[in-house]
C-alpha cells in the first residue's frame, strides 16, 4: 500500500498515468500505465469484436400458392444457402386475384418448406396472413458448442 503523494511521484518518474482501477474498495486500487496506450488497446479490441461479430440479414424466397415442384426445389435450395451463410430466411408466398381462396395451398407450400429445411432452421414466426401475403420467417439454428 501506496499514498498517492509516493504513487503521484513513481507515476511522474516512470514517465507514465496512475489509473485508478477500483475506486469503490478500501483503499482504492490504482494501477501505473500508459493512459492513451491502454486506451488504444481497449478500442482496438472493441473493434475486433465488431469485426467477428455476425449482422445476420434477412433474406426473402417469394412463393405463389401453384408454384410447380421445380421451381419450389430451386428456390429452397436458395433457401438453405441463406439459412448456411447465417441470414434468417421470409418466406412470402404471394397470392393475387382469386387465389386468395387457396390459402390452404400457401399453408401446405410453407410447412412443406419448413420440413425441408429443419435441419437447419427453426421457425421463428409461424406462417401469418397479412393482406395478400402469406409469410413464415426461418431462423438459423444455434450451433450448440462442444468443448471436450
Amino acid at each position: 500500500m501506496v499514498d498517492y503523494a509516493r504513487a503521484m511521484d513513481m507515476a511522474g518518474a516512470a514517465g507514465l498515468d496512475l489509473v485508478e482501477i477500483s475506486g469503490v474498495s478500501n483503499p482504492p486500487v490504482c494501477r501505473i500505465m500508459d493512459y492513451g496506450k491502454y486506451r488504444y488497446q481497449l478500442n482496438r479490441k472493441e473493434r475486433e469484436a465488431r469485426k467477428k461479430q455476425h449482422s445476420g440479414g434477412l433474406k426473402e424466397v417469394k412463393f405463389r400458392p401453384n408454384t410447380d415442384t421445380h421451381d419450389y426445389n430451386f428456390k429452397m435450395k436458395h433457401a438453405r444457402e441463406f439459412l448456411e451463410s447465417r441470414h434468417k430466411v421470409k418466406a412470402t408466398v404471394v397470392f393475387r386475384g382469386r387465389q386468395m381462396v387457396y390459402k390452404d395451398q400457401g399453408y401446405d407450400l410453407l410447412n412443406r418448406l419448413s420440413n425441408d429445411v429443419e435441419d437447419l432452421a427453426q421457425i421463428e414466426r409461424q406462417p401469418v396472413m397479412e393482406g395478400r401475403f402469406l409469410t413464415m420467417i426461418l431462423a438459423p439454428k444455434r450451433e450448440k458448442n462442444t468443448k471436450q
